[in-house]
């Protein structure tokens, strides 16, 4: 897994519990000794002073501490949390919330999404980067999905496979895939790669003649395979027709698994599950999301070589959350599409990876070894 280096701490973005769980220490600060078991000559009687032996020393406050309640009540009615889950939290309400949307995962898919990618997921009642906060609307909280480690998805060799089938349908594959993922994550493609291409000519151009030789151009179109070289300026206003119909004459073939995994992410993606965009702009962020996946042919191609450039500066600022959904834990409704939203999300990671999977078993019985690029976490932060 290509992973971006993490330069930054992140910040925990709630607050401690309402009640600390300290215990009276047996002495004061001074030293004097416990007045436990100490007794007076006098008789007791009802106006006498009450022992604070077992009264707590402090408390602390959390601010908008019974959103966290009322929302972990929402989640025990949609039987995403049991006393086992407040266990397993330490009795915290915003950890108990967090697992709970963790538990609505599932084993089964968070293991294989961990293999592949790092997400982490947090519930809040602030939106931005560290020291920028934007305070949300009275009665609100908010859930995001953030990425601290890109997948990886070596494709060059599932397109080969699938253009010996027929011309052309590597290539509808291709677009199919991307098409529907860029309506769910940010994806660091070849787009991605051409743009950074673009960028490097034009700092050369505006630079001192004789430092122009200094300059590398990674010639990333020249990478491309050829049948998706042909279709990066097509003219034919029904080409996506054209590739519907490669897609649906070669579902049952001997890549049927491929196509099936390439429909549901389509399904997925194509749900009208509007999230909160105008919330974003409150918090202030320098940059858009971090890539969840890093789509390239060839290992160590062109597009690799981008991405690892770029992916030195990605961290220098403030990304925008992968996922952000703004609700009110007091409404019902909202609750639960703010949990249909990362359910969909988690959803269509699924389906991705099980797809890489799937190519990366192909491509290790068909042309060797696929490569390992590390083991990501997928965890509540």
């Amino acid at each position: 897994m290509q992973r971006i280096p993490r330069s930054r701490t992140s910040r925990r973005r709630g607050n401690p519990a309402v009640c600390s769980s300290g215990e009276l220490p047996a002495s004061n600060p001074i030293g004097a000794a416990s007045t436990s078991g100490i007794t007076t000559l006098a008789p007791d009687f009802g106006q006498a002073l009450p022992s604070l032996a077992d009264v707590r020393a402090e408390y602390s406050h959390e601010v908008n501490a019974e959103l966290i309640y009322e929302l972990c009540a929402a989640l025990v009615r949609e039987r995403l949390g049991t006393a086992e889950t407040w266990k397993t939290s330490g009795g915290n309400a915003l950890a108990f919330a967090q697992y709970a949307m963790m538990h609505g995962i599932g084993a089964g898919r968070g293991d294989l999404i961990q293999r592949n990618v790092e997400y982490h997921l947090e519930v809040s009642d602030q939106l931005g980067r560290a020291g920028s906060d934007a305070e949300l609307e009275s009665g609100q909280l908010v859930v995001t999905v953030e990425c601290g480690g890109s997948g990886y998805f070596k494709i060059g060799p599932a397109i080969d496979a699938l253009e010996t089938e027929a011309e052309g349908l590597g290539a509808a594959f291709y677009w199919a895939l991307t098409l529907a993922l860029y309506r769910v994550m940010r994806i660091y493609n070849h787009d991605d790669a051409l743009m950074y291409e673009e960028r490097i000519r034009d700092y050369a151009a505006e630079d001192e003649e004789e430092n122009r030789g200094q300059y590398e151009f990674p010639e990333v179109e020249k990478a491309l395979p050829e049948c998706i070289q042909k279709t990066l300026k097509r003219e034919c206003p029904d080409w996506k027709m054209r590739d519907r119909d490669l897609l649906r004459r070669f579902r049952n073939g001997k890549f049927s698994s491929w196509f099936e995994r390439l429909r549901r992410i389509q399904r997925l993606s194509r749900l009208p599950l509007k999230q909160s965009r105008d919330y974003l702009e409150l918090g202030y962020y320098d940059e858009p999301p971090l890539p969840s996946l890093l789509v390239t042919f060839k290992e160590h191609d062109a597009i690799t070589a981008c991405f690892d450039e770029e992916g030195q500066y990605m961290m220098e600022g403030t990304a925008e959350p992968t996922v952000c959904v703004v609700f009110s834990p007091q409404n019902a409704d909202e609750v639960r599409h703010a949990l249909r939203i990362v359910d969909r999300f988690v959803a269509l990671n699924f389906e991705l990876f099980q797809l890489v999977e799937d190519v990366q078993g192909w491509e290790k019985r068909h042309a060797g070894a696929c490569v390992d690029r590390g083991e990501p976490s997928l965890r509540a932060a």
